[in-house]
């Protein structure tokens, strides 16, 4: 997979990565100063129909950047599960854009177009901007009071196509078809409201709508990636660690992992229900591939020093899962070697080992008998730091760069 997003803080250092972020910063500035939108009076002026600048640049400047968006991601140049999206709290996101729409239509700005009017010197920007800081610390000062409505109605990192069902593609030509209209539509409000002679309006537009739908209809032929496609291309480098053993950890260094407190430790068990509930390793967590997908958005979103460790009866499953991991831009992702298996005869009590293993067991089933299902209850499922200090190894763990998803969001 292409190495987009860039994570700017691992390549530049941490204060490198603010030169990008004041360059970009200023550019936007400038993109809206020189639309016009450090002036209230154009702002407002699209609640009475007479100059819809705003929802034009807006508007067309959201499409432009998901068109080329979603482009570049069926391409393979850009890893979409990556990109930053905005959580969803349905009611509450619902209150908070009435709230910003009514403090927009009042003081003629919204916050990001007020610091924009600040940092050219508008009295009228500076004013809002203080508003602004205020609203953020009554809101801080308050939210306790109605915390339980602020996180309600959530529905994760919810996209308009996940919502309709539809391919991306479609979802992408749909929008730009109600993007003209509005453009259109917002044409006509301005030259009748507004007076506007459209015949002085430059032709260029026309051409610009035109390719701008023609890409989103390439959009929609190219598609989106499948999990297929998208471990073809990473296929060849995947393998060979596979092949080389270096993401098949020793039970002794997962044990010794599991007990790092510097590390946070996801120990996915990738076996059938009845095998988990006979025995499984202290903290892991249940996860057949059919509920893998709902898990991506917590592994890609996982803290940079957290370790995926996929786990089953030995690694013929636990492969496959792996696979999909690494083809979903899950990082730092690990199989156990040998499986449950290897573990308990790692760490197991001799007694048990002996007497409980079955002999001629298929590959990747449970190679012991457990009397009883008691999970996690027994010994040896949770870490013996005095033997594994004690086992040589060859270290394999070595955490990614991460590139999962941060902060982001409007102002």
């Amino acid at each position: 997979m292409a190495p987009f997003p860039l994570p700017l803080a691992e390549l530049m250092g941490h204060w490198g990565q603010y030169v990008i972020y004041l360059l970009i910063g200023i550019g936007f500035g400038f993109a809206l100063e020189m639309s016009g939108f450090a002036n209230s009076k154009i702002l407002a002026a699209q609640f009475y129909f007479r100059d819809m600048t705003v929802l034009k640049v807006m508007f067309g400047a959201i499409v432009t950047a998901m068109v080329l968006v979603f482009l570049t991601s069926g391409l393979g140049l850009l890893d979409f599960s990556l990109v930053y999206v905005n959580e969803t709290y349905l009611w509450p996101g619902i209150l908070g854009g009435l709230i910003m729409g009514f403090g927009f239509i009042l003081g003629g700005f919204c916050p990001g177009t007020s610091l924009v009017s600040a940092a050219v010197g508008k009295i009228d920007g500076l004013i809002f901007v203080l508003g602004v800081l205020f609203g953020i610390f009554a809101f801080g000062e308050t939210v306790g009071f109605y915390e339980e409505f602020w996180h309600s109605s959530y529905f994760g990192r919810l996209t308009i196509p996940e919502w309709l069902g539809l391919p991306y593609g479609v979802v992408v030509v749909g929008i730009v078809l109600m993007a003209l209209f509005m453009f259109w539509g917002a044409e006509h409000l301005e030259r009748i409201f507004g007076g506007r002679d459209l015949s002085k309006e430059p032709k260029w537009r026309v051409y610009a709508g035109g390719g701008l739908l023609g890409m989103a209809l390439l959009v929609a032929f190219v598609g989106q990636p499948t999990t297929e496609e998208r471990w073809a291309r990473i296929e060849a480098t995947e393998m060979a660690r596979l092949a080389n053993r270096e993401v098949q950890i020793h039970p002794a260094e997962l044990a010794a992992t599991m007990t790092d407190d510097t590390l946070q430790t996801i120990i996915l068990d990738v076996r059938s229900e009845a095998d988990f509930n006979l025995f499984h390793l202290q903290e892991a967590r249940h996860a057949p591939p059919a509920l893998l997908p709902d898990m991506l958005d917590e592994l890609r979103a996982a803290p940079a020093n957290t370790v995926v460790v996929v786990v089953g009866n030995d690694e013929t499953a636990a492969t496959e899962v792996w696979k999909y991991l690494r083809a979903e831009s899950v990082r730092s992702v690990y199989i156990l070697e040998g499986g449950v298996n290897n573990w308990i005869r790692t760490f197991g009590d001799e007694t048990f080992v002996a007497e409980r293993a079955i002999d001629g067991a298929a590959d990747d089933t449970l190679a012991f008998h457990f009397p009883t299902a008691i999970g996690a209850g027994y010994t040896f499922a949770v870490p013996n730091e005095a033997l594994a200090a004690g086992i040589e190894f060859t270290p394999r763990i070595v955490l990614e760069v991460k590139r999962g998803p941060g902060g982001g969001g409007c102002g």
